[in-house]
């Protein structure tokens, strides 16, 4: 009996097993260069569908027959302390294990224990393609867990085989992993090693980045689980997955595997609906996955850090390295690849600061079961929230400001923590914030009502106005004529009190009714 398949979240994925989209679909890039016996690079942030294309394109040559290909992992050899010669070993080891999963015996390369010559990966190589009447195809995985020496002995042996392939070398060589070709130089010590090149893989033929799904490729990947139990994702459902996955590959099936399997149990009769798209996209984030682990981790670092500030504030960017931690943040999937900066998609949107505030939003109680915050007929007293927040700012903020490490976003931070309630109470926060714009832009829906909050650093003296005449425009995109705009003075309390800082003031601008909150 055939298994029933599934949404995969864990692992590379398979046709007979899992919903899956053909993961070579807009890849004739790879089979050209492969036809031009090429050297090129592949990389995709973690869980966008690598491994499950280098298993796809291995098979997939051997089945047709004019190559032999083999994917296998470097990673065994991907720790600082390792030696170049015990790092061949491992990386021989792990290529003679693999070979086994898609050639034959006669086309596998011979156990490494009964080479006799020097056990070098060239050498190996060498003789392995000596051996064999057809090209070969070597796809080397985690490429760039390699670190100092090991990464460049790697690259230096594949540079010299390139010169006498295809008969005596691999006839193709992809190196695949997080990041581009061009980061590797940063993983080894710059003024002691070199390859006597602008680049450590200067043979490369192209660098390809592995996209995003498009909205048509999700609506074909869930059409797959409808020919299959019958029951729809209709296309709103869809239009809000890739709201808020922006297609990346693991949240668009973790979505669909949280609301058919955990939601609604495999009952294939019932109907998929936008309440069951949000309560997946809670669970996922309270759940914080393995996916979403991994994303979390990379806050910790500078480069990451640097961008991720000046996003969550709208502010420019002026500090040094600034393409590097850019082109960074691109490859791990965290940021957008196309302009204005801004984080990938809104669930990555909504969990960063979630996490960035943790211990704040952990240490807020609420006081007394009554939601003092809301009204008797639900709806959500906005104004009462905000003068809140007012009071535990100019109370706590500095005390807090000082213990977050995103020091530079952290009143916005403190406000996003404040109004997460809203959140756990029901309502949604959308969050727009871009590199360079001046300012965040929170739209709160509750019970049926919506709420645009603009946040703003008084940087310089006119702040206010431009953050007048920014929200004007926002409420006018969004066809609205209420909205507040939150300013947070950035110069200590000792230098301007809270008790002339603390101001609240409604004004009309622009036939817009603007409250200004200042703190």
């Amino acid at each position: 009996m055939k298994s029933k398949r599934y949404f995969n979240t864990t692992g590379f994925c398979m046709p007979e097993r899992h919903y899956m989209i053909d993961p070579l679909r807009n890849q004739k890039i790879i089979f050209d260069l492969i036809e031009k016996t090429q050297y090129f690079t592949i990389h995709a942030p973690r869980q966008t569908g690598k491994t499950t294309l280098l298993h796809e394109l291995a098979h997939r040559l051997n089945k047709e027959g004019n190559y032999i290909s083999v994917v296998f992992s470097v990673e065994s050899a991907g720790y600082r302390s390792i030696t170049e010669e015990i790092a061949n070993k491992k990386i021989i080891n792990s290529l003679y294990s693999s070979s086994g999963q898609y050639l034959n015996k006669k086309n596998c390369p011979i156990p490494p224990e009964k080479y006799t010559k020097d056990l070098t990966l060239e050498n190996y190589l060498i003789d392995w393609a000596i051996s064999q009447t057809k090209p070969i195809v070597l796809l080397l995985d985690e490429i760039d867990s390699l670190y100092d020496d090991v990464l460049v002995s790697v690259l230096r042996q594949l540079r010299n085989g390139f010169q006498i392939r295809p008969k005596r070398f691999p006839s193709t060589v992809a190196l695949v992993g997080l990041r581009d070709v061009r980061e590797y130089k940063t993983k080894v010590r710059p003024s002691e090693v070199s390859l006597g090149s602008g680049s450590p893989f200067n043979i490369k033929a192209e660098s390809i980045l592995l996209g995003t799904f498009t909205k048509e490729e999700i609506t074909e990947l869930y059409s797959q689980h409808t020919k299959d139990t019958g029951q729809i994702f209709l296309k709103e459902v869809v239009d809000r997955i890739y709201e808020l996955t922006g297609g990346q590959p693991w949240l668009v099936n973790a979505i669909a595997r949280e609301i058919v399997v955990k939601i609604l149990n495999e009952d294939f009769t019932k109907k998929i609906t936008l309440d069951h798209v949000e309560s997946a996209k809670e669970n996922i984030i309270q759940r914080r996955d393995t996916h979403l682990d991994s994303l979390i981790d990379k806050l910790k670092e500078e480069r990451v850090k640097n961008i991720v500030s000046a996003i969550i504030n709208g502010d420019g960017v002026l500090f040094d390295n600034y393409d590097d931690s850019l082109l960074y943040c691109r490859d791990l999937g965290i940021i957008s690849e196309t302009k204005p900066i801004r984080i990938a998609n809104e669930i990555y949107r909504e969990i960063i600061p979630r996490v960035l505030n943790r211990n704040l939003q952990d240490s807020i109680e609420e006081e007394g079961e009554t939601k003092w915050y809301i009204k008797s007929n639900g709806k959500l007293e906005m104004d009462k929230l905000l003068k809140a927040f007012q009071e535990f700012y100019s109370e706590n903020s500095e005390v807090w400001l000082e213990r977050f490490d995103y020091k530079e976003a952290g009143p916005h931070l403190l406000l996003m923590a404040f109004l997460q309630r809203v959140i756990n109470g029901g309502g949604r926060i959308n969050r727009e914030m871009a590199v360079g714009t001046g300012r965040t832009d929170l739209l709160i829906e509750f019970n049926g009502d919506k709420f645009v909050l603009e946040l703003k650093l008084k940087r310089m003296p006119s702040a206010r106005q431009k953050g007048l005449d920014q929200i004007s425009r926002y409420l006018d995109t969004l066809g609205m004529t209420k909205g507040y705009l939150i300013l947070f003075e950035i110069k200590p309390s000792s230098i301007i009190p809270w008790e002339t800082r603390v101001k609240w003031e409604d004004i009309s601008h622009q036939n817009k009714n603007i409250t200004i909150v200042e703190m």
